[in-house]
């Protein structure tokens, strides 16, 4: 490990199909007043609801609802959830859901009683310096790790910007609850799209740095256990060990663990957080899209690390082949998992416009790992995705 890092995580994890029957001592250590925010329906139909409000009767908790959560959560909808807070005194919050709801509630964890809190957290990056009310959640959908980590990913729709900050760990959820046949009902689609946003978060860490990184061992066993079980749960989407090992490996891929000791990247988060904030697409099937156009072009700047890829997570024979070579089969690689299990491979297919294309190039973070886009480039590959 060339680089010195400070690791630590305070999330307690309950994982299993028993694992909601901690709700209620873990709710114990917290105040009378609760809000239970979750997004549209869902939870109701899996009967998920009705147990939650059952748990929180019988700990004599008051409950003040906030539905609704956007799988892009807007500010104005956090918003909503901060005004909540205020008004009904808040002692904890109990999100229930996907990631994007969790992302919600740390949004109003940290907003609350809050000027701008838009501008103080999400565009000037200011550290939280006030008491935050506590979270908790239940998941429900895979894919953001957002269970295990301090990150909220909020979308400002007057300002066309959808911004992800990560705070610090008096945000992250005190406990989460895990059990893997809650998202038996997520619907192919979204499935996908959670499993890339898995792959995407690993991606991102792996390539940086070019030193001999135990946590880059991590990232390939995560990456090549995930192509294997993603492969089976398109075929057996009810399989229990399956979707279980998905779940874990995406709380892992985003939990901290992963990326001790290493630089990062970041960018296609980036240039897809303005795809989502003009089209409100699936993150993780924007991210699909435009992984493998943004991955040829940065691959010249670190063909070593590319080839690694291929040898060890898509485990391409590497007898008689050049770097370069490797490290090609390596995306070729990528691009066809993407195409086989049937995630987007075009902006197209999201509803981006071509007009929308210069305006997303130009809203975007820049940043990168082995290389710093600038707008052009970022423009040449959200073109070379387009269709």
């Amino acid at each position: 490990m060339r680089y010195d890092f400070n690791f630590y995580n305070p999330t307690k994890i309950y994982f299993g199909k028993d694992s909601l029957s901690h709700l209620e001592d873990e709710l114990a250590h917290y105040g009378k007043n609760v809000l239970f925010v979750y997004g549209g329906g869902s939870i109701k139909k899996i009967g998920l609801y009705d147990q939650v409000m059952e748990i929180l009767k019988k700990a004599k908790k008051s409950v003040v609802e906030l539905s609704g959560v956007m799988p892009n959560p807007t500010y104005k909808k956090m918003m909503e959830g901060a005004s909540l807070v205020e008004q009904h005194h808040i002692d904890f919050i109990l999100a229930v859901g996907g990631g994007s709801v969790i992302d919600c509630a740390k949004g109003i964890s940290v907003a609350a009683y809050q000027e701008n809190p838009w501008k103080k957290y999400w565009i000037d990056n200011e550290e939280v310096k006030h008491t935050t009310v506590p979270v908790g959640s239940i998941l429900t959908m895979v894919g953001t790790g957002s269970e295990m980590n301090g990150g909220s990913v909020i979308t400002n729709e007057e300002e066309k910007l959808k911004k992800g900050r990560v705070f610090d760990q008096n945000v992250y959820p005190k406990f989460s609850i895990l059990n893997p046949t809650y998202t038996f009902t997520v619907s192919k689609y979204q499935m996908l799209s959670g499993i890339f946003d898995i792959f995407s978060h690993l991606m991102e860490q792996y390539f940086s740095n070019d030193d001999d990184n135990v946590s880059d061992d991590l990232m390939e066993a995560l990456m090549h256990s995930l192509i294997k079980n993603t492969y089976k749960a398109v075929e057996n989407p009810l399989d229990y060990e399956v979707r279980s090992n998905i779940e874990w490996i995406s709380t892992l891929a985003l939990n901290g663990l992963t990326k001790v000791g290493k630089t990062q990247d970041w960018q296609v988060h980036s240039i897809e957080h303005q795809l989502g904030a003009y089209t409100d697409c699936a993150h993780g099937m924007g991210l699909a899209a435009i992984s493998t156009p943004y991955y040829r072009f940065i691959m010249q700047y670190a063909p070593y690390k590319f080839a690694k890829f291929a040898k060890e997570v898509f485990r391409i024979p590497s007898e008689n082949k050049d770097e370069q070579t490797l490290a090609k089969l390596g995306i070729d690689a990528l691009a066809n998992f993407i195409k086989e299990v049937g995630m987007c491979t075009t902006l197209k297919e999201l509803g981006a416009t071509k007009e929308m294309l210069p305006l997303i190039a130009n809203s975007t973070d820049l940043g990168g790992g082995y290389h710093d886009l600038a707008r052009e480039e970022v423009l040449q590959i959200l073109e070379a995705c387009y269709e």
